[in-house]
């Protein structure tokens, strides 16, 4: 008889991966709470922000309608043997592009950001306040250097490409706080070079949505803060 579906791993392979989720969770969680303590944060922080990125990544939050004519990226379902395959094809009409900004991947990382540039200001280290911005400016030309806008999704960035940036930086123009400087200049870089400055080519990409510091972003934008500390 022949066989119409398949696992895609074989069935102790599956059983293994199951098994091994909790560990593999509890992993990136200590991992994600660690580069936060790096920042300074007290621990009970450190885990609340992690379930912030976590969960505040599937929550998205309008703030601009943008209209446009021309070609749209539409899915179409087709069923065969009972399996609906999604098959996109472009239309032409008016496009509603609704603006978003994604919690998970802008106002968490943009909260960091701001409660430790305000702890530079109060404590008067201007030197590093100084030192943070030159990287954010750096981190920001090269992120729009190397996004690309994608049809139907939005914006998108190779994803190791900020982490790496912001490492360099921060090891270069970074002491005496390269963990500060490495996550601000990913997270910054990401948003403002990436989303920010492509804010124009939201109209040409016919997707319904677009996300600030989602879709495509938001691994660079998450990567680039958390991978970028642990570099460091």
């Amino acid at each position: 008889m022949r066989r119409y579906f398949f696992l895609p791993l074989t069935l102790p392979f599956l059983i293994l991966l199951i098994l091994l989720l909790p560990i593999i969770f509890i992993l990136f969680a200590g991992t994600i709470t660690l580069a936060f303590q790096k920042l300074g944060l007290p621990l009970p922080v450190a885990f609340t922000l992690f379930w912030a990125s976590l969960i505040g990544s599937f929550i998205n939050i309008p703030v601009k309608e943008i209209r446009s004519y021309g070609p749209i990226v539409r899915v179409a379902k087709v069923s065969f043997f009972g399996i609906t395959y999604p098959v996109p094809y472009i239309d032409w009409g008016e496009q509603k592009t609704v603006v978003s900004v994604n919690v998970g991947g802008a106002l968490v990382p943009l909260s960091v950001v701001l409660y430790e540039v305000l702890r530079l200001i109060i404590l008067g280290q201007s030197d590093l306040l100084i030192r943070v911005v030159v990287a954010v400016l750096i981190s920001t030309i090269i992120s729009k250097a190397f996004s690309r806008p994608v049809k139907g999704l939005g914006i998108a960035i190779p994803t190791f490409v900020p982490p790496l940036v912001a490492a360099l930086l921060a090891i270069t123009i970074g002491a005496p706080n390269r963990p500060l400087v490495a996550y601000t200049s990913g997270t910054l870089g990401v948003l403002i070079g990436a989303d920010l400055l492509n804010w124009d080519k939201f109209k040409d990409l016919g997707a319904p949505m677009v996300s600030i510091g989602g879709a495509g972003t938001f691994d660079g934008i998450f990567l680039a803060g958390v991978i970028a500390v642990l570099l460091v």
